[in-house]
């Protein structure tokens, strides 16, 4: 459960990263303060669950959560702005 909760945390955390650097690039000042909000609570939550977990699998399951999350996030901000 642990692996779970990591690679979905990570997923959200890139993926809101990936949406915040499409919402700079394409000057979407509306959205930057809720997502840099979102950003911070996931951090924390990762920071959280590597402090209680120790490093070592884990770090697959978080890079893995987050290289999937930029490519969904960029793909949905692609389609949703038509950009």
């Amino acid at each position: 459960m642990v692996y779970i909760l990591a690679f979905l945390t990570s997923f959200l955390n890139i993926g809101l990263r990936s949406w915040q650097q499409l919402n700079v690039v394409h000057r979407k000042y509306w959205w930057i303060l809720p997502t840099s909000i979102a950003m911070a609570c996931c951090e924390a939550l990762i920071l959280i669950n590597v402090v209680h977990s120790g490093f070592g699998l884990i770090v697959a399951a978080i890079g893995l959560g987050g290289g999937l999350g930029s490519i969904c996030s960029t793909y949905l901000h692609s389609k949703l702005t038509g950009k």
